[in-house]
């Protein structure tokens, strides 16, 4: 063997062993999560979705191939697809995910973050699959500083007991242990369903623990008739003090940084 061929195979070496370290960027991912797809928009990783859902509404205006629902994915198309690494969070079927593994496909799952430092970290676990894992430690850290002076704005002596509600017919609350339950914490506030685990309530629940602010989400425009009726029941503080929020349910349901801040954003300035 030559001086120039081991100087090649050293400098082959050097170049598998520097991607092993530093981790390998996916250049054709499919996205079977709304909340993965914006994360991918958020780091200008674009140019590497081939495929999505059909619920990823930031995703409508670029062609991307539709490959599942919700909760369903269509494997044929998203084989055909060829991609070289598949996103999705724990509502995809493990069935579905052991099928594409077989087709030697990695495959990374994303549980639902349970607080704010955990939808930080989720992006930024994002953005070393796609490349930008600077873009996505920035963003976080900028996003960070955004939360932490929000939090800073809101100045209420006494805990007030928030009531966040986030689905309707039957109506579903935030949960304590989830990240959207953060929303409540960084303002001071009280979750009215702190002690429960599971999110189905009752109207009379609600009356029972007279919160002090409701937020709803807006669920399309359910949000508006939950907001009207809640505003029938005339003796509730939160009706006294005229303190129902409404947030955007595709921002405020959605964990990533950004959403996050956003959300937050919304209720912090809106807090009388």
């Amino acid at each position: 063997m030559n001086v120039n061929s081991k100087k090649l195979i050293t400098v082959v070496f050097l170049l598998l062993l520097t991607q092993v370290i530093i981790g390998q960027e996916y250049k054709r991912i499919v996205s079977l999560a709304p909340s993965l797809t914006q994360s991918i928009y958020h780091l200008n990783s674009q140019d590497k979705l081939i495929g999505c859902t059909s619920y990823c509404e930031v995703a409508k205006d670029d062609n991307k191939e539709i490959v599942a629902s919700a909760i369903k994915v269509n494997l044929e198309a998203l084989l055909k697809l060829n991609p070289d690494l598949v996103i999705a969070t724990t509502i995809t079927n493990p069935e579905t995910i052991e099928y594409i593994q077989k087709f030697g496909i990695k495959t990374e799952i994303f549980p639902t973050p349970k607080t704010f430092s955990e939808v930080c970290d989720e992006f930024k676990r994002i953005g070393k699959l796609t490349g930008k894992e600077g873009l996505a430690l920035a963003i976080t850290r900028n996003t960070e500083k955004i939360v932490d002076s929000l939090k800073n704005i809101v100045d209420i002596k006494n805990q007030p007991k928030v009531f966040f509600q986030i689905g309707a017919n039957p109506i579903f609350t935030v949960l304590p242990n989830t990240f959207m339950d953060d929303y409540i914490n960084f303002i001071g506030g009280k979750n009215i369903s702190s002690d429960l685990n599971k999110g189905t309530i009752t109207r009379e629940f609600v009356i029972t623990q007279n919160p002090d602010i409701i937020i709803i989400t807006t669920m399309g425009i359910t949000g508006d008739e939950e907001k009207q009726i809640w505003e029938s029941f005339s003796s509730l503080n939160a009706i006294k003090n005229n303190q129902i929020i409404i947030v955007d349910s595709n921002t405020a349901c959605t964990p990533n940084p950004i959403s996050f801040a956003e959300t937050l954003k919304t209720i912090v300035h809106s807090i009388k």
